[in-house]
């Protein structure tokens, strides 16, 4: 970092120019004439030039890069954590009082489909033999845990359902990340250029109000698919042969009660409902997450210095990625059980009428603080390793980029 003793250290010259210049961990910040001890003084040219090169490179890399970058780490994630995803939303969806069994099925339906919707996973000791299969009382269809949602999924749907909304998690996932994490790094820049010059007061909280206005620009544009992404997880299909619908005909579900309406026009409001608990939600993730992440980082990126390769890179930032993400997925955890009631309400006007604090409020009175973190171990569990992977991933391919640029 800027003024840091280490000779030949700092941070790598790939790293965007804000990386180079800001120390949130309150690192020396010395220049030339400010005082520094002789040892720093003598150092500080090498970092100045590092610096110099970081804000080049960061120029170099344009938006189209940037998003391509971001959209390949998105793509990435989206399918290696989208089990962790189905369990959380599927504990949430419990909670909230979806039913994943049907009392009349044991009586209407012959033994073919009572041994497909009733069978017991590994975990019940409660089953009784019928044919050659154990088939549970519909009590056994509770999920006890994101272990218990796996073995229950993957006995009772199939293992492919544990990538269900897979579809909708990468149509989200890409433009999400693409318009999220370019944004982040150019209005961090900016945010960063601006205070070093008028408020250096201001500048280690750069990229808390960076990183919140990009992802509110990105869950606004990309609300829709986080619906039917939620919904396509959240419901089990229960007729025997028959696929769950997809995103569009999910999407178009949320539509159909209101298609006899004659305001079409604020009938399409329905496919952002839920928007403002996400915003509620995913705001104080990344603000949590990037003040967190950054310092991580840039000490771990600093230990690494120039001389670090992509291996060194990918470590560095997997890890800073992996602790800020489990800590904002842990904070943020009420405000993502609000946010999957929401989207899961089945009546469309009711939907439209819930606000994000009546909801807490709700969940509060029936669940009290276990109602309010249903579903933390798996959020937990996703948000570490997808924020790792994407903050990982992302930066790889700019340092690639990097690379390209000066050989």
């Amino acid at each position: 970092m800027v003024g840091c003793s280490r000779g030949g250290g700092g941070l790598p010259a790939w790293m965007t120019a804000a990386a180079a210049r800001v120390d949130l961990s309150g690192g020396g910040g010395g220049m030339p004439g400010s005082g520094a001890s002789s040892s720093q003084t003598g150092s500080s040219g090498p970092h100045q030039a590092g610096a110099a090169a970081a804000a080049a490179a960061d120029q170099e890399l344009g938006m189209v890069e940037r998003a391509l970058s971001a959209a390949g780490a998105a793509f990435v994630s989206a399918i290696i954590v989208n089990p962790l995803d189905v369990a959380k939303t599927r504990l949430q969806a419990q909670a909230a009082g979806v039913p994943y069994y049907r009392p009349s099925q044991m009586a209407s339906l012959g033994p073919d489909a009572i041994l497909s919707d009733f069978r017991c996973s590994p975990s019940c000791t409660r089953g009784v033999i019928l044919g050659s299969e154990p088939v549970c009382p519909p009590d056994c269809f509770q999920y006890k845990g994101t272990v218990d949602v796996f073995l229950k999924v993957v006995r009772q749907e199939g293992f492919g359902r544990l990538w269900r909304g897979t579809n909708a998690g990468l149509a989200l996932a890409v433009p999400t990340v693409g318009i999220y994490l370019p944004c982040y790094d150019l209005f961090r820049n900016w945010i960063e250029d601006f205070t070093q010059s008028n408020a250096p007061g201001l500048t280690p909280y750069a990229p808390l109000v960076a990183g919140s206005v990009a992802r509110s620009l990105a869950c606004i544009a990309c609300s829709p698919i986080e619906l039917a992404r939620t919904r396509m997880q959240a419901y089990k299909e229960f007729r025997p042969g028959v696929k769950p619908p997809g995103m569009w005909k999910t999407l178009l579900g949320v539509l159909s009660p209101l298609a006899s309406s004659t305001q079409n026009a604020q009938n399409y409001r329905a496919l952002w409902t839920g928007v403002g608990a996400q915003l509620a939600r995913d705001v104080p993730f990344s603000a949590i997450c990037w003040s967190t992440l950054e310092p991580i980082r840039r000490k771990l990126l600093g230990i690494v210095g120039e001389e670090g390769d992509a291996a060194s890179v990918l470590g560095a930032n997997f890890a800073a990625g992996f602790v800020a993400g489990s800590l904002a997925a842990g904070a943020t955890c009420p405000l993502d059980v609000a946010k999957t009631r929401r989207q899961i309400e089945k009546d469309t006007q009711k939907a439209m009428r819930m606000t994000t604090r009546q909801t807490l409020a709700d969940i509060w009175s029936s669940g009290g603080m276990k109602g309010l973190f249903t579903g933390v171990g798996p959020r937990v569990a996703r948000a570490g390793p997808s924020v790792g992977i994407v903050i990982s991933f992302y930066e790889v391919v700019k340092y690639a980029l990097h690379q390209r640029h000066i050989s």
